[in-house]
């Protein structure tokens, strides 16, 4: 596994727009390794594949303490999300050493492909929800 170079705000590539992934293929899942070592080095919890500068819609999530249950989520797409807003401190991993109070849905409901090609939902609240909130950003 390769540890990528992530973009940096305010590095126009960072608004490139993400295509839907249409086949879940070797290329995917290599991106998706090397993007959860990247991710890991940086010491985050989340990355998308446009920090990557590989503008797809793929996303890297891992909130557990352990740092040992790793989620490739693939074409996300928010499907619900509640009224009930709450703030929470967020960072950027291309934003470095920068963290903002956000508000955002405390749950969310997000239906995507895993790693196998499979529609999936997610029903999150806490860290999860806003991990995949700030990530959908990307995508």
């Amino acid at each position: 596994m390769s540890i990528l170079p992530i973009l940096q705000f305010p590095d126009p590539r960072l608004r490139t727009e993400a295509k839907t992934v249409l086949c879940i293929d070797e290329q995917v899942h290599f991106l998706a390794q090397n993007m959860l070592a990247t991710m890991y080095d940086a010491n985050g919890i989340g990355l998308a594949a446009t920090q990557v500068n590989t503008h797809e819609r793929v996303v890297v999530i891992d909130v557990s303490e352990t740092r040992d249950q790793p989620m490739v989520i693939i074409n996300p797409e928010i499907v619900w999300a509640s009224d009930n807003i709450s703030k929470g401190t967020e960072g950027c991993l291309s934003l470095p050493g920068i963290y903002c109070d956000i508000e955002r849905s405390e749950v969310v409901k997000i239906k995507y492909m895993d790693k196998y090609g499979k529609t999936q939902e997610i029903h999150a609240d806490g860290l999860l929800a806003m991990a995949l909130l700030n990530k959908s950003n990307f995508c």
